[in-house]
């Protein structure tokens, strides 16, 4: 064997493990992944019994036989439909889930004793399995995500309907106007925008993505876009500041606007699109912070937390009770059952969820918590360089994006690092309407990454 022989196929093995496992091996990894998703809720689960009531819990077997449909259905799903998919996306999604459900339950035993509150694990676990059936109907009929590209008019006039809609509904007990309410049912539209929104700009940037990348005038070295392609932008931020004054939902327009402004970027690779978006941020939150009474009341009590333990007056001690919890859980936390998250009040099991893992699984349990919600955003990313259509590539940013966004504002929120927004922490806090949309965006993350699997297996049959 010659040594121009033994390069080609040194070369040619590089390829192929830069084209991904085969849909055999993907499934496989997924599978085990998947069983060690369930296994840790489970043992979540029975740790939380003992700690709480001295005994493995009466719902056990209930919880874990749910736990591993919950794993196994759309896994089967996958192996049918989406056989080329992403390993990961699916055994992420389910794990938060599943860590989720056992804080919920953990906090029922608190909320129950001193709020003598209804529980709501079981309710959680009801919307898990709706979301996770919408998964599998999408994966079903959805069997190419191109052909959301042909209604993307017609998802932003619904989503432009779904996102003014709160405004004509009772806001909540702090003023925050984000439900809609049928009957006896509610649900908060904003959580569904977000995908819909990621779709419309998507298939947008797609055609109009060389004029707004190309023209432009130069000043002190970074190009501008012309007034004309300056127009959507602008539309944008119109539309975020008027769902932040009528509906004074601040997480849903920050998470609106940082979404078109990352997948400008992505589209452009222009700065000055960021550069734009960061300056007419920071104008509309001058404004409205300002003159919005709500929004002003969110900044004041992000910074002077501490103040409402001295005064009534002062607003909500949410905040400052949230920073005593992460402060008090160290390192390793106090143990699921040994902490006192439930002295937030009610917001400890939505926004408020994660000082739970703050508190009782200290900075080790929020850092593995932040890295799963990393990682699975990283997946929906890899998904993107992988892809070879246009419309892809950004759908796939643009659901990550929105992920990631939407976990900062919450996260930060809670942390003191910015406002409270009053949004739900993807999968983990109480909360239907999120949970579901999660869902149906882990469903088009599932089936993008199968579109680039399989796309990496045509490749490497050609070869």
């Amino acid at each position: 064997m010659t040594v121009d022989s033994v390069h080609l196929d040194g070369s040619d093995e590089h390829r192929a493990r830069a084209r991904g496992p085969s849909a055999a091996a993907r499934r496989g990894r997924e599978a085990l992944l998947l069983g060690l998703a369930v296994l840790i809720s489970c043992f979540g689960y029975v740790y939380t019994g003992l700690a709480t009531v001295d005994r493995i819990p009466d719902g056990f077997a209930g919880f874990a036989g749910s736990m591993l449909c919950l794993a196994l259905v759309p896994h089967l799903a996958a192996r049918r439909w989406a056989p080329y998919a992403d390993p990961l996306i699916l055994p992420l999604a389910v794990l938060l889930s599943g860590i989720g459900l056992v804080l919920l339950y953990r906090l029922d035993f608190s909320y129950s004793a001193r709020y003598s509150s209804d529980p709501t694990a079981s309710n959680q676990l009801m919307w898990t399995v709706i979301g996770v059936g919408l998964c599998v109907g999408v994966l079903i009929v959805l069997q190419d995500h191109r052909r959301l590209q042909r209604y993307i008019f017609l998802t932003m006039a619904v989503a432009l309907v779904l996102l003014m809609a709160p405004a004509f509904f009772p806001g909540d007990t702090y003023g925050a106007k984000r439900w809609i309410f049928i009957g006896s049912l509610s649900f908060q539209p904003g959580e569904f925008v977000k995908t819909m929104i990621a779709v419309f700009f998507a298939g947008y940037l797609v055609i109009h993505r060389d004029a707004l990348a190309l023209t432009g005038r130069k000043v002190l070295g970074v190009r501008l876009p012309p007034g004309r392609q300056l127009a959507p932008i602008l539309t944008v931020w119109v539309l975020s500041l008027l769902v932040l004054v009528f509906e004074r939902d601040l997480g849903t327009s920050l998470i609106f606007f940082g979404l078109f402004v990352v997948m400008l970027y992505v589209a452009t690779e222009r700065f000055s699109w960021v550069l734009c978006g960061v300056l007419m941020a920071a104008a509309g939150a001058v404004v409205v912070g300002s003159a919005e009474p709500h929004v002003k009341g969110r900044i004041d009590a992000w910074q002077h937390p501490f103040a409402a333990l001295h005064s009534q007056n002062a607003g909500s001690d949410q905040l400052a009770k949230a920073l005593f919890g992460f402060g008090s859980g160290g390192v390793t936390g106090t143990g699921l059952g040994q902490g006192h998250p439930d002295l937030i009040g009610f917001a400890g099991r939505s926004d408020f969820i994660l000082t739970t893992v703050g508190e009782e699984l200290g900075l080790a349990g929020t850092m593995v918590v932040l890295m799963l919600y990393a990682l699975l955003a990283q997946r929906g990313l890899s998904t993107a360089v992988a892809l070879r259509d246009p419309f892809g590539k950004l759908l796939a940013v643009g659901l990550s994006a929105a992920l990631a966004l939407q976990v900062f504002v919450v996260a930060g929120g809670v942390l003191g690092l910015i406002p409270l927004t009053g949004k739900a922490l993807p999968f983990l806090a109480k909360s239907g309407s999120s949970l579901v949309a999660n869902w149906l965006m882990v469903a088009l993350l599932i089936r993008i990454s199968d579109s680039a699997g399989r796309a990496r297996a045509a490749a490497r049959s050609a070869d």
